[in-house]
């Protein structure tokens, strides 16, 4: 019996593999971040402000940026204007939307979107609006009312 090795290839080919399996790596990491934040994303409301932490998107809101009268719980069935339209930079996954959006009444608006029936609108001096899914979507609005 004769036994004959493969051919050595050439290298070149290879290296065009390599910025592919990065990109592919990288879109994995940003979608188990995003499923990841899905699941554990948390408002925490101190008496500095508003903690949103979760994926990409997260950040602090102080106090004195929210607009804390006009903040409401909102069905988004019924609140046509204040429907998401248009993602600018965020995630949208079904039952799941977070980041950067754009609402039906051109507003610029962070959200934080898991069930449309219990989210909480809470205007911003700071240009955006948020639209956030708190569990408790009347102890949230409760706590955002009672900040000073």
């Amino acid at each position: 019996m004769q036994v004959f090795v493969i051919a050595p290839p050439d290298s070149r080919p290879l290296w065009i593999m390599l910025p592919v399996a990065v990109l592919v790596l990288a879109g994995v990491v940003v979608l188990a971040t995003s499923l990841y934040g899905a699941r554990s994303s948390r408002f925490e409301v101190t008496r500095a402000g508003l903690q949103i932490r979760g994926d990409w998107y997260g950040r602090f809101i102080p106090a004195d940026t929210l607009v804390r009268d006009r903040a409401q719980r909102v069905t988004l069935t019924a609140a046509a204007d204040l429907r998401p339209t248009r993602r600018t930079m965020g995630t949208g996954l079904p039952g799941y939307q977070a980041g950067w959006f754009r609402l039906a009444n051109g507003e610029k608006a962070l959200l934080y979107l898991t069930d449309r029936t219990k989210a909480v609108y809470v205007p911003t001096t700071s240009g955006f609006s948020l639209l956030l899914s708190p569990q408790d979507p009347d102890g949230f609005l409760s706590a955002i009312r009672s900040l000073r």
